[in-house]
């Protein structure tokens, strides 16, 4: 081979050696990846973190409250009066012998919290109409049984309210007739609110007029019943004095076996009278 042949083989030979496509040898990039990786963490660590919001602390870590530690004082000193109470009176108050302490420290409050309430049917109902000192006295409102021993003096033998222990008189409640309505049946009980009917003054309506009236007029009826009922439900329900102790037991379809009652006396002498058309 001619000596100028091997010798621009040699150079093409070693250029393959030093450098290949235009880049640097493969120690060289390795070492320059190396420096660039070292770099780039060295940025990482010194770029600072972003501040987590209060949704993520909240997620992350349980927060501080004082609110559980206010809760927790606050209970022990209430349990701790209580229990110094009852020690100094002999077990006789838990509330420093306050005549009308709040429902939650009652003893008897919490007593029913605790307590199944009781199921009664309405004949057994009677035996706790206060004649009977032993047993507390109790009365019923639309199903519900309320203990009213508290005022013994007001329903028990002799009071002016004594009709409706150991009964469930909610139609006496809303007609004022205690002795003759002393049951829950309602039905019909509506017509105390409703007008007579006047031949002179209906004959001033057309026969269209007239029935709407009457239908306008016995719906404003059962709603006034409804009010007058609710007013007595809530004041048992909101008294604290007469704690509630359970409900009226009855027989399925009692009130088809019932025969239906006329209105009594006092409430059909207070109907009102229906007005002329003009007056409404």
């Amino acid at each position: 081979m001619p000596a100028e042949t091997r010798g621009s083989v040699r150079q093409r030979k070693g250029k393959a050696t030093t450098k290949a496509d235009g880049l640097p040898p493969l120690n060289a990039r390795v070492t320059e990846l190396n420096s660039s990786d070292d770099e780039a963490e060295e940025k990482l660590q010194e770029e600072p973190k972003p501040k987590p919001t209060p949704k993520a602390r909240a997620e992350s870590e349980d927060e501080y409250s004082p609110w559980l530690d206010i809760a927790r004082v606050l209970t022990f000193l209430l349990v701790a009066s209580a229990g110094l109470s009852y020690l100094i009176s002999g077990g006789d108050s838990f509330t420093w012998g306050l005549k009308h302490p709040p429902k939650y420290l009652r003893r008897t409050w919490w007593e029913e919290q605790f307590k199944s309430p009781l199921s009664i049917p309405i004949e057994e109902l009677a035996q706790y109409d206060g004649t009977d000192p032993e047993k507390p006295i109790y009365l019923a409102i639309n199903g519900t049984i309320y203990d009213v021993t508290a005022n013994r003096r007001t329903y028990g033998p002799g009071g002016s309210y004594h009709v409706f222990a150991g009964a469930d008189a909610a139609r006496g409640f809303v007609t004022g007739c205690f002795a003759d309505d002393r049951t829950a049946d309602l039905r019909g009980i509506e017509e105390m609110h409703l007008p007579r009917d006047d031949p002179e003054i209906d004959a001033q309506y057309t026969a269209a007029q007239l029935a709407e009236l009457r239908e306008k007029e016995l719906g404003d009826a059962r709603q006034k019943v409804h009010d007058q009922l609710a007013h007595w439900v809530r004041f048992f329900e909101k008294n604290p004095k007469y704690p509630r102790v359970g409900f009226v037991k009855r027989e399925k379809g009692w009130l088809e076996k019932e025969p239906r009652r006329k209105l009594c006396d006092q409430a059909e002498k207070g109907r009102p009278k229906r007005k002329a058309p003009g007056q409404e």
